[in-house]
């Protein structure tokens, strides 16, 4: 700061000091003020190159953990409609040994026998319509042998590998076969009844991988939904503004620009002590 000489009056040292400080206090002052207006620390590169660089990484990388979060729940709600046709065909398949077993009775005559025929071969269509319209987003999911890849990591994903559950697939032959004609009796139950546990076993096996995948899933959520979380708390701490801090420093910077031009306005009438000299 240059030094102060009262005597010289062709440049007000003092004055153009005060009037330095009070440019300083200007700056600081709208800084602060833009800070509390916008509710960010950083409004450009220039007030921290550093903590936008850092904060720009964290910011994208918190949007990514949030679509991977995304891209879990979706994934799940896929395997969720697997889950539920998967288990209807389990109780078709569980009412078609009842029912094969109750025709294997000889206390039933062949008009009975055929009635339940009848109703397994609906059962069967029902199980093959089950298969080949179980979808998401337009995705066939139970027709066919078929490995999902749902992207759960930035650079990883988790694989669903399916098959097919129509009766055909489940090698239920006989059952595909039957017509309602067809006897079921104590010479023959068991050609069907062996061949639906069969397929009932494969169901609950197929069940068994969506449980556990959904299990991990959700695991994976988890993690992720406290990674986002914690990336969300680190970005604010760089990038938003402390505005109880701000506060204060736009009061501090008032008060300094109050002073600042009240001791500007001595100062300019400082060089007219020497007019004393003069009388």
């Amino acid at each position: 700061m240059a030094n102060i000489d009262l005597t010289r009056i062709r440049s007000n040292i003092q004055g153009l000091n005060i009037l330095h400080n009070l440019r300083g206090v200007n700056n600081n002052l709208a800084t602060h003020q833009l800070r509390v207006g916008t509710g960010k620390r950083i409004n450009s590169a220039g007030d921290d190159p550093a903590g936008l660089t850092i904060s720009t990484k964290l910011r994208s990388g918190y949007r990514v953990l949030g679509q991977l979060y995304d891209n879990i729940g979706q994934a799940n709600n896929m395997l969720a409609v697997a889950e539920g046709a998967l288990l209807n065909i389990n109780d078709l398949l569980t009412t078609m040994n009842e029912k094969i077993v109750m025709a294997a009775s000889d206390t039933l005559g062949t008009a009975e026998r055929q009635a339940i025929s009848q109703q397994l071969v609906q059962l069967v269509s029902e199980i093959n319509d089950i298969a080949a319209q179980t979808e998401f987003n337009g995705v066939t999911l139970l027709n066919q042998t078929a490995t999902f890849k749902f992207q759960t990591a930035p650079q990883d994903q988790t694989s669903w590998t399916t098959r097919a559950y129509d009766t055909t697939s489940l090698t239920m032959a006989n059952m595909t076969a039957l017509q309602t004609t067809d006897i079921i009796d104590t010479n023959n139950y068991s050609n069907y009844f062996d061949e639906v546990t069969v397929a009932v076993n494969q169901v609950s096996e197929g069940l068994t991988v969506l449980g556990s995948l959904s299990n991990r899933l959700n695991a994976k959520g988890d993690m992720i939904s406290v990674a986002r979380n914690n990336t969300e708390a680190a970005y604010n701490r760089i990038y938003n503004a402390d505005m109880a801090h701000e506060q204060i420093e736009v009061t501090k910077y008032q008060i300094l620009q109050q002073t600042s031009f009240a001791m500007l306005a001595q100062a300019n009438s400082n060089s007219q002590s020497v007019l004393v000299l003069f009388r």
